[in-house]
Formats: structure tokens, sequence, C-alpha cells
């Protein structure tokens, strides 16, 4: 039998935290959706030196449709942010690139994000942060979808 408590305390958490989030803006300079297209972009460029992302794996990684994300690549591209590039196996793949250049501008904006997220560190604790990271993980794994079951 479900524990309708636990699954309203849980509705409840979920509430506050979207308010949480919807009013403390991690970003500055950058739009929401710039950053965390950057963000995936420039993880790509930590784990290669070159930030070669494919536009698929940008969908996949931010969860974002792939209409915001062209549009918001659009944006970017014309700070001169990120440029694109075709994919030599398949024309039909499109690449995005980090611009080394340009660079700064979202470390400037991500460093920002690093001093909120340790904020809530310093609240929380390392041990909550690293569980509310595995959650959020064993979610995105499952593909969740915030559909009742039927």
């Amino acid at each position: 039998m479900p524990n309708t408590q636990l699954q309203n305390d849980l509705i409840l958490a979920w509430v506050k935290l979207s308010g949480i989030i919807k009013n403390n803006r991690i970003t500055s300079k950058l739009k929401y959706n710039e950053a965390t297209i950057m963000l995936a972009v420039y993880s790509r460029y930590l784990k290669d030196g070159v930030g070669l992302t494919s536009v698929q794996d940008i969908i996949k990684e931010t969860g974002m449709l792939k209409s915001l994300v062209n549009r918001t690549l659009g944006e970017l591209e014309k700070q001169g942010l990120i440029v694109f590039e075709q994919g030599t196996a398949d024309r039909r793949t499109k690449f995005v690139k980090l611009v080394k250049e340009k660079i700064n501008v979202f470390l400037s904006v991500h460093n920002s994000s690093l001093g909120v997220s340790q904020n809530i560190i310093d609240i929380i604790g390392e041990q909550d942060a690293a569980t509310f990271i595995n959650i959020v993980q064993k979610l995105e794994e499952s593909k969740y979808k915030a559909q009742p079951k039927n």
C-alpha cells in the first residue's frame, strides 16, 4: 500500500526545490539554457581538451528539447562561444566546439555557479550533497518522466 504521507512530502519537497532553483539564479551574463549547454560542452572539453560535442549528445545530457537546444546554440554561436562543425563520417551529424578564446566568458559564470554549489554544500554537508547527486543520477538513469503509472 502506498505511503500517501511520504508521497505528499515528496511532492512538497519537489515544489520547494523548484522554487529554490527558480529564485536563486546560478547564472549571470549567460541565460540559464546557454549556461546549461555550455556546461555540457565544457565538461567534454575537460575530458578531451577539444570540447567537440554532438548536438544529439547535448540534447541527451541536458534533457532539453531539440528545438530549444538548436535555438540556444544559435545564440551561443552569435556570441562567439561555440562554432559548428559537421561530422566527417556522417555529414548529417552536427557537432559543437568550444571556442577556447572565449572560454573565460563561460568560466566567469561557471565560477559563480561553483560558489553557489559550495554554499549549498556548506549548508547540507558533503555526505548529503553526494546523496543528492546519487538520487538525481538514479532518476536520470531510469529515464524518469513525471507521469503517474496507470
